[in-house]
């Protein structure tokens, strides 16, 4: 057997045994609970749900303490996320939570009728692979370079998922509601300059973070990103399925 088969069998070998897990459970969850916030800020909002309330614009600290399937790739402990559902409440206690695709949130789909969608899922994304500072979730204090960055962040997370998506980037506009009837998105005391810098920049041409929705019916959903050694394994199986359809 040559060297390279040999490679190339250790390879598969040590893919399968990461994924044996998640591939046996027919569920991907995490259990987790809110503690606290990173990186972030006090912001006013309209859309979703909200009319001027003062909200938490940032980095949301999730503590997870169990999983399956998908929910594995994060090890216990806390995880960095961002809100995409301001109607619903953070879990204060640990909570059960479905491991979707981001297209696939929200749920419920009560408020905005669809589930998010391939198109928004791509710019949030997008949005992540370019600006998201891991920085912002692993420290006890920040600057107000990165609070201001963060809340930012967040406001552009919301423009994405609440408005209709705009012909251009160019017309994303955290300060105005463009969309008509319930939907639409707002927001005030924050960096709006920055935040639509951040949208006007996304032109599909940017790198796109590996993301996650966790998703519950009864509380707050929020949008993750899998961990970089998870990501390698799921790369590492979409090729061995090319590489197997091919010698069909």
């Amino acid at each position: 057997m040559g060297k390279k088969n040999v490679v190339t069998m250790l390879f598969v070998a040590v893919i399968l045994c990461l994924t044996s897990g998640a591939r046996a459970s027919l569920k991907n969850t995490v259990d987790i609970k809110h503690d606290g916030y990173g990186a972030s800020g006090m912001a006013e909002l309209w859309g979703g749900g909200l009319h001027g309330a003062n909200r938490h614009a940032g980095v949301y600290m999730l503590e997870k303490t169990a999983g399956t399937g998908e929910g594995e790739f994060w090890e216990d402990g806390y995880i960095g996320a961002f809100c995409i559902e301001l109607t619903q409440y953070s879990p204060g206690y640990p909570k059960t939570y479905d491991v979707v695709l981001p297209e696939d949130a929200q749920r419920p789909t009560t408020f905005l009728g669809e589930k998010i969608g391939s198109e928004k899922a791509d710019n949030l994304m997008e949005l992540w692979g370019r600006y998201f500072d891991s920085a912002w979730a692993e420290d006890d204090s920040f600057t107000n370079e990165q609070n201001a960055a963060a809340e930012a962040f967040a406001a552009a997370v919301w423009e994405i998922v609440y408005e209709d998506l705009p012909a251009s980037s160019a017309q994303w506009d955290v300060t105005t509601d463009g969309t008509p009837g319930n939907l639409g998105f707002r927001a005030e005391n924050l960096d709006t300059v920055l935040a639509n810098k951040m949208l006007h920049s996304l032109d599909g041409a940017g790198p796109k973070a590996d993301l996650r929705a966790f998703v519950n019916s009864c509380k707050q959903d929020f949008i993750v990103e899998v961990p970089e050694p998870a990501t390698i394994v799921l790369l590492g199986l979409s090729s061995l399925a090319l590489i197997r359809g091919k010698r069909k």
